[in-house]
């Protein structure tokens, strides 16, 4: 299109984070946070540029990593705890405006805090402020939870006094829920705004503002641990459809017949104790036992080792564990593949846990793929599942347990 508009996704990122420390750079399902932000708008038709404004040089460098550009690193002054979104957006436009000649149409802010954003979204914003000419900006909303018309404030003498009174509804607070205006809560997703509101209104909504819907299901603001949890646990059950920086992981199988694991890295912390005379030990972990004990007892699901070791400490180990095992294997896909075909067991229905790059071949092959949480940060991106435990300390007993729950099994 000849009349394309110059549409600037820009992400603001600053280094110092109270809530939790480095947060736009922590690992959120295999990705940093920011990842997922850069990811909406180098994935967005409507976008031509997506840009980071930050003070910090580790993100700069991790955002240029993901695509984004970041051109200056912000100066500090808007990089306070109390800096407000305006000045760090004038700051921005008015430095590609001077050392660019470059002047946006559409200006849109994706907060690194809202990571859950559905593939249509950042498109469908720009699309509906350029199709009203009047608007100021777009923001996305969702409906409110709590009724803004029940709510209270408590006045200097002690007393309440409704938050909003409603024209026609005597006492709105103890009105049916039905009978109040309808109300929304602005969230973090996307903000679509054109130049003249930041630099001439001197706001980030100016004077018109059109709602942006967006299903509630997609409202994660991070700002504690807990929020880092259940947005994690979100991405690995595979609930919504959102913009991902990488691969984008499957849903637990509904049947699982078969749990396929690398030995080192996985039953081991990887480490290998050598005597004098060449002979090695490794380090297992009790909990891992008891794990496979559980689910052979608790579902009919079976365990099996796929491991490049010949050394016999991994058929000894996996002989107690009541383990198969093939010992030896420089090829583990094709390993695998024969495996299923003399198990008679549908791919869909196996579960693998590896941790290496040899592991990578068989994740395409398999429903599931886990990885332990020290596993190569290039392995946790391709994987379905990151576990908490590490190889070693607890990883197995971890997948033994998430299997038991998810197909069935009682303690």
């Amino acid at each position: 299109m000849t009349d394309k508009k110059e549409v600037l996704a820009l992400i603001p990122a600053r280094g110092n984070s109270k809530s939790i420390p480095r947060k736009n750079i922590r690992d959120l399902g295999g990705y940093p946070l920011i990842a997922y932000s850069i990811a909406a708008g180098l994935q967005a038709e409507s976008v031509t540029r997506t840009m980071v404004s930050t003070d910090d040089a580790e993100i700069a460098e991790i955002a240029r990593a993901y695509g984004a550009e970041t051109p200056f690193l912000r100066p500090e002054e808007f990089s306070r705890d109390d800096t407000q979104d305006l000045p760090v957006f004038q700051h921005a436009l008015k430095w590609l405006a001077e050392n660019e000649g470059y002047q946006p149409d559409v200006v849109v802010q994706l907060r690194p805090t809202s990571p859950f954003r559905p593939p249509e979204m950042l498109d469908a914003a720009v699309k509906l402020l350029l199709d009203h000419p009047g608007a100021d900006s777009v923001r996305g909303v969702v409906p409110s939870e709590q009724n803004p018309y029940k709510m209270w404030r408590v006045e200097a003498d002690g007393s309440m006094r409704p938050l909003l009174t409603v024209k026609g509804i005597k006492e709105a607070f103890n009105a049916p829920r039905q009978q109040l205006p309808d109300t929304y809560w602005q969230t973090g997703h996307i903000d679509a705004i054109r130049p003249e509101a930041i630099l001439k209104k001197n706001s980030m909504s100016g004077d018109v503002i059109l709602p942006l819907f967006i299903d509630p299901a997609y409202t994660v603001d991070i700002d504690t641990l807990l929020d880092w949890q259940r947005a994690e646990s979100s991405i690995y059950e595979g609930r919504l459809n959102i913009v991902m920086p990488g691969y984008r992981r499957r849903p637990f199988p509904k049947t699982v017949k078969l749990l396929v694991m690398d030995f080192d890295g996985v039953m081991t912390d990887d480490r290998v104790w050598v005597d004098q005379d060449g002979r090695e030990m490794v380090a297992a972990n009790r909990s891992d036992g008891l794990g496979l004990e559980r689910l052979r007892k608790l579902t009919d699901v079976q365990a099996f080792v796929i491991s490049k070791e010949s050394n016999p400490v991994v058929a000894a180990r996996c002989r107690k564990l009541n383990l198969g095992i093939q010992q030896n294997v420089q090829d583990k896909a094709q390993a695998l593949k024969k495996l299923l075909e003399e198990k008679k067991v549908a791919p869909g229905e196996v579960v693998y846990v590896g941790n290496d790059l040899n592991d990578l071949p068989c994740f395409p092959l398999v429903g599931y793929a886990a990885v332990p949480a020290d596993a190569l940060e290039g392995i946790k991106r391709r994987a379905d599942f990151v576990l908490q435990k590490a190889g070693g300390f607890g990883a197995v007993r971890e997948m033994c347990e998430l299997i038991i729950e998810k197909i069935g099994g009682n303690a």
